[in-house]
């Protein structure tokens, strides 16, 4: 079980990370806190052309190199029309959910780096005719009510086409340490993989371990391609949400339950449009059964299709590349108001650190 000092303070940079709006695309402020963190333990990073933030931590060049990855950006919308009224059209970015979209608090990113407040609107009740009630309104109905009286009030506050538009940033602890935030996903990841990094960074023996975070994942999943291009690992570790199935909703779906530990995905596969997911390599999944019983941690496993990541991707690079999907079990995905366990995030970032220092010179990936 976790101490209550480092719930407290994986809570707190969670919550600060939350707090960030980064839209696929504008990861920078995101990318600027998490590298002043780094640098807060004396861990040097840099950026690619496309933004992904990279921290290398040296080991011995004998063993397989692993990059270690969590993504930045977060779905939500841009700006591309301002009509006269000064109301904002908008289209999504990323897998954003129509019917959980009126009346939701944004934000909108002027040119100045300033968040800009408003509403997705919702029709008066009032007014509503009875076939529209249970409709679900496409997004090019929708609009952005940020209170402006007409298109120059809006031009001149610094929003303009292609501005971006975020959930509005949120974050409440709740109970039996669980926490509710507006881009849980990949923020709690990022999190995590922070943790790692310093974690890993005081340890002698270990593989060359690159931790990154990456861009763009919401948008198009290609986003950390560049860095793989670039570092050519032996082993890439993706670390994201895994759907729970403990709300009524989603009893069917598997057995993943919120605050009973980490997860490893054992098959993860899209479908709709995109024939692509990943069947993780057999010696990663071997090694992290093995140190989740070593360290008693429990590993929770997941089986799930409509799944995708920018692992899907990363796997394929290269010669091929050993690759495993593991990540935090999460309530109500892509909605504005998504639920993490604490307990589970300090168990991964444990398990993580184990696991990747036991990656010697007898560890085997060639099948």
């Amino acid at each position: 079980m976790a101490s209550t000092n480092e719930s407290k303070k994986l809570s707190q940079l969670l919550q600060d990370l939350v707090a960030i709006s980064g839209l696929s695309g504008h990861e920078v402020e995101v990318s600027k806190f998490i590298s002043n963190e780094l640098k807060k333990n004396s861990l040097k990073s840099k950026t690619d052309i496309l933004g992904n933030l990279v921290c290398t931590l040296k080991g011995d060049e004998s063993l397989p190199s692993v990059i270690l990855f969590a993504h930045m950006d977060q779905l939500g919308f841009i700006v591309k029309k301002i009509d006269s009224n000064g109301f904002l059209r908008v289209e999504r970015v990323g897998g954003v959910p129509e019917r959980a979209l009126p009346s939701q608090d944004v934000v909108i990113v002027n040119n100045k780096n300033k968040l800009i407040k408003g509403i997705i609107a919702h029709k008066s009740h009032h007014a509503t005719e009875l076939d529209e009630k249970y409709d679900v309104i496409k997004i090019k109905d929708l609009y952005i009510d940020a209170g402006f009286n007409n298109k120059k009030d809006a031009l001149n506050s610094g929003i303009d086409v292609g501005s971006p538009v975020t959930y509005a940033p949120f974050f409440k602890s709740l109970n039996n340490n669980n926490v509710c935030g507006s881009s849980i996903d990949d923020r709690a990841g990022c999190a995590v993989i922070l943790k790692v990094a310093q974690s890993l960074a005081k340890q002698k023996n270990k593989p060359t371990v690159h931790i990154v975070f990456s861009v763009q994942e919401e948008f198009n999943l290609r986003g950390i391609l560049p860095v793989i291009n670039t570092l050519k690992p032996n082993i890439a570790i993706q670390v994201d949400l895994t759907l729970t199935s403990d709300t009524p909703d989603m009893y069917y779906a598997s057995d993943v339950y919120l605050g009973k530990g980490p997860c490893i995905s054992l098959f993860s596969f899209h479908g709709r449009g995109t024939l692509n997911g990943v069947i993780p390599h057999p010696s990663l999944v071997e090694l992290f059964e093995k140190i989740s019983k070593n360290k008693k941690i429990n590993l929770q496993k997941s089986v799930a299709s409509g799944i995708l990541t920018d692992a899907s991707y990363v796997q394929f690079a290269n010669e091929g590349i050993a690759t495993l999907d593991i990540g935090f079990p999460m309530r109500y995905s892509h909605s504005s108001r998504e639920i993490c366990n604490l307990n589970d995030l300090i168990d991964l970032k444990n398990l993580l650190v184990s696991a990747i220092s036991k990656i010697d010179n007898k560890f085997k990936l060639q099948r």
